[in-house]
């Protein structure tokens, strides 16, 4: 598996303390992506929370997917959760070591007390003496919050004195990306009253037993959630419930539970869960088993098949401004392209994790994680299996047959209403659910050639 090591630099730890008239809460931030270019310490908000208590705590169940395993559970290590600042809202957000959760604290302006917040994405500290103080918070006095160095600060800054090196491996790229592709793809299909949300969520395993570690479904009845044994119609996956207890952190504070999911198939599928809490919402998003992480999911690996979206990424890319919701078909109007192929260049961008998913908002949003995302691409092991069976001439196109050598066997991949099969192992085990195989990713590609070398229409 390959992997680097991530380097976050903080001027100073992040500590929660004692100030006139409350208490002030300093996120120190490492080196991000603003407007202006790359900044050590970017500032992105100064002002009271609306709900301090609420904040507080979704902070620290966002911190505790960050440093979890819920699948083969090894020594603590986690990356420190990303914060951007949208001009209206901040969102902070992590994922799980094991690659299989996504978590993300939207506060709206509601919840920052009317105030704007600047542009940008950087990791923030959360260390362990910041997660104690958190954790003792039980009261709502008013809380100050400033993500960035203090004014005075941001002018005498000489130098990291604060330094984190955790490894970053492809897979959790790679996990990152999947996460919002998959998500994009969820429709609402249930809402519960604060109450309900309280009931059902203490009902569920807290443990990480095997009896637990499955996956189990729920279908809406009446104003709650009531487990089934099979996925009935209207059905809702929840894979691995074990992994939703970062929510119980915020059950005092909560006003709903959302639940977004896919049609129910019979298959094991990823599903989100939302708490909605006062001017703030709290989002897991679940892989389908807690066995298997996003990054194998592949719902990426069509929009980066092709030359046409990694043009068309670089010119959507141009025009993102840091938007709290991203219209593709108003982009498709300013860059020139359908609003099919804006899409697929937001997958692409994805991928880089310049944009994320709102399901809320069922919209894209801009934001610029701070590592190298194009590693996602370059190490993808069908992505680069794919292009070296391009470049060693195993593709045989025959009208909608082509036929692909590999190894000692050769392949046949269909093409029927734009989707294509293949005779091989992956594609019989998971029918497209997981992604094109390596040899529909190499017909793709060199399908896509051949249009191109006709002069055919971009």
């Amino acid at each position: 598996m390959t992997r680097s090591v991530q380097a976050l630099a903080y001027s100073r730890p992040s500590a929660l303390e004692s100030a006139r008239g409350g208490r002030l809460l300093g996120l120190e931030t490492s080196g991000g992506l603003t407007p202006t270019g790359t900044e050590a310490h970017p500032r992105f908000f100064s002002g009271f929370l609306s709900s301090p208590r609420a904040a507080a705590q979704g902070l620290l169940a966002v911190a505790d997917v960050a440093g979890a395993r819920y699948y083969q559970q090894v020594s603590r290590a986690s990356l420190d959760p990303v914060v951007t600042g949208n001009g209206d809202r901040l969102r902070f957000e992590s994922f799980s070591g094991c690659c299989g959760v996504y978590a993300r604290l939207d506060v709206g302006r509601d919840g920052l007390d009317g105030a704007e917040t600047g542009h940008g994405t950087t990791n923030v500290d959360v260390n362990d003496p910041l997660r104690a103080a958190l954790s003792r918070m039980t009261g709502d006095d008013p809380l100050h919050l400033r993500v960035g160095p203090d004014e005075l600060a941001v002018t005498t800054l000489d130098g990291a004195v604060v330094e984190k090196k955790v490894p970053l491996p492809d897979r959790w790229l790679r996990g990152f990306a999947e996460a919002q592709v998959v998500s994009a793809g969820f429709d609402p299909r249930a809402e519960l009253s604060a109450a309900e949300a309280v009931r059902f969520l203490r009902s569920l395993p807290s443990g990480v037993g095997g009896a637990s570690r499955g996956a189990m479904w729920v279908v809406p009845a009446g104003r709650t959630l009531r487990p089934t044994t099979r996925p009935v119609p209207g059905a809702v996956c929840l894979p691995g419930p074990q992994r939703l207890v970062a929510l119980r952190r915020v059950l005092r504070e909560a006003t709903a539970l959302r639940v977004y999911g896919p049609v129910a198939d019979g298959a094991a599928t990823a599903s989100a869960w939302e708490v909605v809490l006062p001017g703030m919402r709290l989002t897991l998003t679940l892989s389908p088993e807690a066995a298997r992480g996003f990054s194998g999911e592949g719902g990426v690996l069509e929009a980066l098949a092709t030359e046409e979206a990694a043009e068309d990424a670089e010119l959507v890319s141009v025009l993102l401004a840091w938007e709290p919701r991203i219209d593709p078909a108003e982009l498709a109007g300013r860059a020139g392209l359908t609003v099919e192929r804006v899409r697929a260049a937001l997958i692409r961008l994805g991928t880089a994790g310049r944009v994320g998913y709102d399901l809320a908002d069922a919209a894209y949003f801009h934001r610029e994680l701070p590592y190298d995302g194009d590693r996602a691409e370059r190490h993808n092991p069908r992505l680069v299996a794919a292009r070296a069976l391009v470049s060693s001439g195993a593709v045989v196109l025959d009208g909608e047959l082509a036929s692909v050598a590999s190894g000692e066997r050769r392949y046949q991949v269909r093409e029927a209403a734009g989707v294509l099969s293949c005779t091989c192992r992956w594609w019989a085990d998971y029918r497209g659910k997981r992604g094109p195989c390596k040899h529909a990713l190499a017909v793709r590609m060199v399908r896509r050639e051949a249009v191109v070398s006709a002069g055919g229409t971009r």
